[in-house]
């Protein structure tokens, strides 16, 4: 506003001398003014200026007042609803920013972000609900069946399954803090420090090996054929990307199913592969999987709290790559691209 009100009084200056100048020189042309050499009357000159750069800086206030700032105030009143959480209103200059393009961009960038501003709040709120959801439903678990045990008159099969429950949900529980934890670490890093040249390949293999004891008891196959491939990149991270996506595979892969891990290398790129049969996941949940504590089938609850992907997700935007999904005729495939070095 300091800007906009200098720029009025700037103008309405400048406005002023230029006419008054050109009054002057007709006025001396026309011999309305004396002159001695050359030279117009000072006492003239001067009343001739005051007055007319009074009238004249008097008159342009007076047009200027009459054009609307309906706009600046909308603006200032849509960019004080945005400070306070309004996302949902949107900026319109109206007229001027079709016939200045300068406004046009500010009213888009303004807009878009809104709209990010809007999202961001979303996700926060529904990450403190699910967060809240996936803590409590374990907490309440273990704390009924501690009342259970502690009630007495329970057989020692009884005992022993209850004491069981307690320690799975105990786990869960603390899988879910460092999933957390990992997260929160991922995203608050903007640099690799820890980028080194490494074989991919092999890490790959080593991790489906990690994870042998849950892919065997539901006797899934793996086809892993592929050639060694190099990449520089953070190895402790992608390790945490590999076995969330080949965790998931085998999650919901069925009995004698077979997961596939593919590797292709083009320019400075290179992209894994993971896939599995079993059930589609929806066009809606595939645009929401990576979000935090999102779980597409409700079903696996148990099995999972919805961190996995979104630490994939922040692992992968890290090293400046891109993760995608899809699932149709019946396959299920995760595809990270990353750039072969940092």
């Amino acid at each position: 506003m300091i800007l906009f009100a200098s720029l009025a009084v700037f103008f309405i200056i400048a406005v002023a001398i230029a006419i008054t100048s050109l009054i002057i020189y007709i006025l001396l042309r026309i011999g309305a003014v004396s002159s001695v050499d050359g030279l117009a009357n000072t006492g003239t000159m001067f009343i001739i200026v005051i007055v007319c750069s009074t009238s004249i800086g008097f008159l342009i206030t007076m047009l200027l007042g009459k054009i609307s700032i309906k706009p600046v105030n909308q603006l200032l009143d849509r960019l004080d609803g945005l400070a306070n959480g309004d996302y949902k209103a949107k900026f319109n200059f109206g007229p001027i920013a079709s016939s200045i393009p300068a406004f046009k961009e500010i009213e888009d960038s303004l807009n878009a972000t809104a709209k990010a501003l809007e999202n961001t709040e979303m996700l926060r709120s529904d990450f403190i609900n699910n967060f809240s959801h996936e803590f409590k439903t374990p907490i309440v678990s273990i704390a009924g069946f501690t009342k259970l045990l502690r009630r007495g008159n329970l057989s020692e099969k009884e005992k022993q399954e209850y004491l069981e429950i307690i320690e799975e949900e105990s786990l869960r529980l603390s899988y879910m803090a460092n999933n957390v934890l990992n997260l929160t670490k991922v995203e608050n890093r903007t640099v690799l420090t820890d980028a080194s040249t490494y074989n991919l390949s092999e890490q790959l293999r080593a991790n489906a090996l990690l994870l042998s004891d849950k892919w065997t008891q539901k006797e899934l196959d793996f086809d892993m054929e592929f050639d060694e491939h190099m990449i520089s990149a953070s190895r402790e991270l992608l390790e945490q990307v590999w076995i969330n996506l080949l965790d998931n595979a085998i999650k919901f892969s069925p009995r004698g199913g077979t997961i596939t891990v593919s590797i292709a290398e083009e320019n400075n790129c290179i992209s894994v592969s993971i896939s599995n049969a079993g059930k589609e996941i929806p066009e809606e949940s595939l645009n929401r999987i990576f979000n935090k504590f999102y779980q597409a089938d409700e079903s696996h609850s148990s099995e999972g709290n919805g961190i996995g992907l979104a630490i994939v997700k922040a692992v992968v935007n890290l090293h400046n790559g891109r993760v995608s999904s899809e699932s149709k005729n019946g396959i299920t495939t995760f595809t990270v691209a990353l750039p072969k070095s940092q």
